[in-house]
Formats: C-alpha cells, structure tokens, sequence
C-alpha cells in the first residue's frame, strides 16, 4: 500500500519552499548593503565590550553610549580610511589614466636586468599581463572606497540599534542557532575570534609596515613616498611577499636610474625592517587574538577586492574564514555516525 505525505510534512516543506524564496529575493535586492551589514557585525563585537562597561561602570543610557562609541568610531576609523582613499585616488590616478607610465617604468628595469644579469623578465609580454591584472584591481578597490556612502549610513544606523538592543540581540542569536548548545557557544566564540583577527589583526599589522615603508622612503629620498607607504600597507595584506611587491620592483628601478646606494638602502630596509615587523607583529597578535592562516588570507583578499573593494581586503578573508568555521561545525553536529544511522538504520 502506498504511504501518503503527511499533511503537516506538506505544509512544512511549501513554508520552506516560501522562506528561501523571500531570502533569496531579500538577498538580491538588499546585496549592495552587504557589506553594511558585515560592518555593522564587526564593529558591533569590536565595542560590545565597551558598550557594556558604559553603561555598567557609569550608568550611561544605552542610546548615549552608543552615539558615543560611533563618533569614537568615526574618528579612529572613518575619516583616516576616507583621508588615505582621496590620497591614493589622487596619486594613482594619473597611472590608472595612462597605464603606459608603469610598462615604461617596467621598460626601464627589464632594459637594466637584461644588459647587466642576462634576464627577460619583465618584457612587454609580461608587464602587459601584469598591467591588465594589477589595473582592474587598483580600480575595484579605489572604486570600492569612494562608492560607499550609503552603505556608511546604513553600517552606523544598523550598528547603533546592535549596541542599544545588545542584551535582546545576544540573547536571541543563542536562541535561535539551530546547533546543540556546545556547538553553538565555539560558534559564538570562534565568531569573535576570527572577526578580531581579521578586523583588528590584518589591518594593524598593514598599517605597521606601512608607516615604517614611508619612513624609509622618506630616508632614502624616494618621490612620492606617502603614495609608496600606502601601497606597502594594502599590498602587506598578502602574506609572505605583499610589501616586497612594493619595495622590490621600487628597489629595481632605482637600480635602473643608476641609485645603486638608495636601491641597496630600500632592498635593505625592505628585507630586514618591513619583513621583521611582519613577522613579530604576526607572531604578537598570534597570542593574543589568534591568527589566520596565510593561503585563507590570501583566497579571502582576492575574493573581498572583487566583491567589496577595499574594504573586502577585511572582509574576504572573514568570509573564507566563517565558511571553514561553519563546515568544521557541520561535521561535529551531522558526523559520519549520524550519517552511518540514517544510511544504515538499525534493524
């Protein structure tokens, strides 16, 4: 005899059916805000703690310490980005308008290792893959940062009903997580954690290295050193070789100008003072924050920059890294002996 469906199962199944379809038409319409929310999100663990001992330790009412906190925010945050962006807009905008001044300045080094090591590596085959790479990125991620107004607006908006609502909001996100309750605090957890990582750890470390580039390019007389300083900071992101991308085909060039002390004093400053601070600031907030490992923060930035712009240099590697978090999550709340039962039920 054949066995009907339930009619609750029915009922069930079409309420799913209507809920991902909401989402998903949610999802498409409200995509542009993304990272408003992300950012709300991240700010949001970054001051809860403060939030809380605002109102504990001097009996603030929430809706002032959360104006507070934002216009903290604001000042550390906002404008300093929005300074660096109408910088590096300015400076860099001669060369996204004619890409031609880079492939010269290739021309000049690749003219300079041929005549005097024998090499042929950056010919034009070369620097034209390189220019087609390296231009759309510097425009995603200059577009990224002058585009974001709005979502701005709707960061701070959503991070102030966050921090008032701290307590309703905790309280229901513990919940309503759909996990066993071990799970759902290492969720809650590793949440905080990795958000500081990449929300605190990733762009401290750039911004280290970048102050200490600026000052040696400053030292050894380099033209436009602020823009260079700049550039080691984003370009630091990439773990292992991002600022030697900077300093490196700098140092080449100066060779090819015939600078053979500024080209040893950069290689040298670039080798051992930008590399060391890479390595102990790592190595510190490794111990107090955790770290992330270099292959996530490389997929994330590439994958951030292409979604985000800018921002998603913080952005792309939280999402690589949730993605793990939620799959390492799956595995202990549906492991292979639950999936053992239901392939293979008792008898």
């Amino acid at each position: 005899m054949q066995q009907q469906i339930h009619s609750n199962k029915v009922r069930q199944v079409l309420f799913l059916v209507l809920i991902v379809f909401l989402a998903i038409l949610l999802f498409k319409e409200l995509y542009f805000m993304l990272t408003s929310f992300l950012g709300a999100i991240t700010l949001y663990i970054i001051l809860r703690k403060w939030m809380f001992k605002l109102g504990t330790n001097f009996k603030m009412k929430k809706w002032l310490a959360a104006l507070i906190l934002i216009l903290f925010s604001i000042l550390v945050l906002v404008l300093p980005m929005i300074w660096v962006g109408s910088i590096s807009y300015q400076k860099v905008k001669p060369f996204l308008q004619n890409p031609q001044i880079v492939k010269d300045a290739f021309e000049q080094i690749n003219v300079y290792l041929r005549n005097n090591l024998k090499l042929d590596i950056f010919n034009k085959a070369n620097v034209e893959k390189i220019t087609n790479q390296v231009v759309p990125f510097a425009q995603n991620t200059i577009g990224g940062t002058l585009n974001s107004l709005l979502n701005l607006v709707v960061m701070y908006i959503t991070l102030f009903f966050l921090l008032v609502n701290n307590m309703e909001v905790e309280l229901w996100v513990n919940k309503h997580l759909p996990l066993k309750k071990s799970n759902s605090n290492i969720a809650i957890s590793e949440f905080k954690r990795l958000v500081l990582s990449n929300a605190v750890g990733i762009p401290l470390v750039a911004i280290i290295q970048g102050m200490a580039g600026f000052v040696g390019y400053l030292i050894f007389g380099i033209q436009g050193a602020l823009l260079l300083g700049i550039l080691t900071a984003i370009f630091s992101v990439i773990p292992m070789v991002g600022a030697t991308l900077i300093w490196g085909p700098l140092a080449l060039y100066l060779l090819s100008q015939g600078e053979q002390g500024n080209a040893l004093g950069v290689s040298l400053w670039g080798f051992f003072l930008i590399g060391s601070i890479d390595n102990v600031a790592r190595f510190l907030l490794q111990k107090r924050i955790g770290d992330i490992h270099p292959l996530i923060t490389i997929f994330g930035v590439i994958i951030g920059i292409n979604l985000f712009g800018f921002v998603g240099l913080i952005f792309g590697p939280l999402l690589v890294s949730m993605f793990i978090l939620i799959v390492k999550i799956y595995v202990d709340e549906f492991g292979i002996a639950d999936a053992d039962e239901i392939f293979e039920p008792k008898v």
